[in-house]
């Protein structure tokens, strides 16, 4: 296929998810399965449009002047895929299945426009309601945050250091232009697309199927790593989903001690069970039962709670989540993650941690919760996070953002998906 045919088909994709509010990874799928006749590197090219288009739709539509997909889609085309408006015309006008010419009218918007000027909420690419919470969040800074969950993200990789190292992973991905984070040993990473290109697929690759890395965002390992599991530790993954903590955590304490990784959805759990088995993982015991819990309450030296949240921190990989989540969801998450936190505390023994994760940038979600349990739980105390990275982080690490419980990872303060995490110790 040549451009006009990719970007006419990302135009069919975006609107499939606008008119039937599909996920885009399954619209994308449907239509790649569709038209069979697309090749990989067609199909990485419509995804590429589609992804920046979800990225950034509020401020690229303001610049263009429209809300049809299907100017935003040739706006998104000028912005991340390294095309001048000439060149975009002579490159559409040899292709015969190339849509619509961009009207007049949208080419002297995007050639007088000053995305300055937008409103604000614009210029951040967020919906008119998230805009309190970013405040409250990252004051003056927030803007700038949350359009950073608008860049293309890397593809990051946690090397198995139960089978493999760095050195061998790097050598394995040679072609790949894989390259080690020098501030955190086990993690390995392809820097984001350019153009209209793709990530190479490691997972095709003899190194992943004999279990020496897995793919995982950066700040997916850290807050994994700050949790500070040992060999010969407790420990309760209370929300594994499919596991990719549990991974983490059965490497930092070199398979010994235990880990149970407990989901109450079987169909998040199922994948747990292949992925322990590559990666070499033994001291890891699932369960989809919570009566199974019973014997560990009051045992564990550490639960991690990875609860039930919006998302926000994740909007670079998952941006059609974005438009969306509305203020009512993020109130039922609030209940959830209240709920699962006062059912986890039960597991904590004596001076054992009670680590609180989300995948958000909301306060509300994040140190607020913190304060609610605190004011709840008077038997926990609350680590001291930015002692914690210090002691814990390499001296190059960049900083994170430290409200006034826990900590931030974002894409602006740390080049990861956005985390937060606190630490809560049980004294009595």
């Amino acid at each position: 296929m040549r451009l006009g045919g990719r970007l006419k088909g990302a135009i069919e994709v975006l609107k499939e998810i606008e008119s039937r509010r599909r996920p885009a990874a399954d619209a994308l799928k449907e239509w790649g399965l569709s038209h069979r006749f697309a090749g990989a590197g067609d199909r990485a090219a419509i995804g590429n449009i589609v992804y920046d288009v979800l990225r950034n739709r509020a401020s690229l539509g303001w610049r263009i002047n429209s809300d049809d997909l299907s100017h935003i889609a040739f706006a998104a085309l000028l912005n991340d895929s390294g095309f001048s408006m000439e060149l975009l015309d002579k490159t559409l006008a040899e292709d015969r299945f190339a849509p619509e010419p961009l009207p007049d009218s949208q080419r002297k918007a995007w050639q007088q426009r000053n995305l300055a000027e937008a409103p604000e909420n614009v210029q951040a690419d967020v919906p008119v309601w998230c805009e309190a919470p970013l405040k409250r969040q990252f004051g003056d800074r927030w803007i700038a945050e949350a359009r950073a969950l608008g860049d293309r993200p890397p593809l990051d990789l946690r090397v198995n250091s139960l089978k493999s190292t760095t050195e061998k992973v790097i050598k394995a991905l040679s072609k790949s232009d894989a390259k080690a984070i020098d501030w955190f040993s086990q993690a390995i990473r392809i820097e984001p697309i350019v153009g209209l290109g793709r990530h190479p697929n490691v997972q095709a690759e003899p190194a992943f199927q004999k279990g020496w890395f897995e793919v995982q965002d950066l700040g997916s390992q850290l807050v994994a790593h700050l949790a500070g599991a040992q060999a010969g530790s407790q420990v309760l993954d209370y929300c594994a989903g499919a596991g990719g903590k549990t991974l983490a955590l059965a490497a930092a304490m070199q398979n010994r001690g235990q880990i149970h990784a407990y989901d109450a959805a079987k169909a998040r759990l199922a994948p747990i069970f292949e992925r322990l088995r590559r990666a070499g993982v033994r001291n890891a015991q699932p369960h989809a039962d919570l009566g199974e819990l019973e014997p560990f309450k009051n045992q564990m030296d550490i639960v991690l709670v990875d609860a039930p949240c919006t998302g926000t921190g994740t909007w670079r990989r998952r941006p059609d989540a974005k438009w969306r989540l509305t203020d009512g969801q993020l109130e039922r998450r609030q209940l959830e993650q209240s709920d699962v936190l006062d059912r986890a505390t039960d597991y904590v023994r004596v001076n054992g941690h009670l680590v609180y994760i989300t995948c958000s940038l909301l306060s509300e979600e994040n140190d607020q919760q913190i304060e609610i349990y605190l004011r709840k739980f008077q038997n926990f105390r609350e680590i001291d996070m930015r002692k914690l990275w210090k002691n814990q982080m390499d001296e190059n690490a960049p900083t994170p953002i430290f409200p006034d419980h826990g900590l931030i990872l974002s894409p602006y303060s740390t080049e990861t998906d956005g985390f937060f995490v606190a630490i809560l110790e049980r004294m009595s």
